[in-house]
């Protein structure tokens, strides 16, 4: 993978966490 490709993975990522953390607590 190039740099970009896994700042975007890790961005989106980032976002599943944030919207699936409620859920989960």
């Amino acid at each position: 993978y190039t740099l970009i490709e896994l700042v975007i993975v890790i961005i989106i990522l980032g976002i599943l966490a944030v919207t699936a953390a409620p859920k989960f607590l």
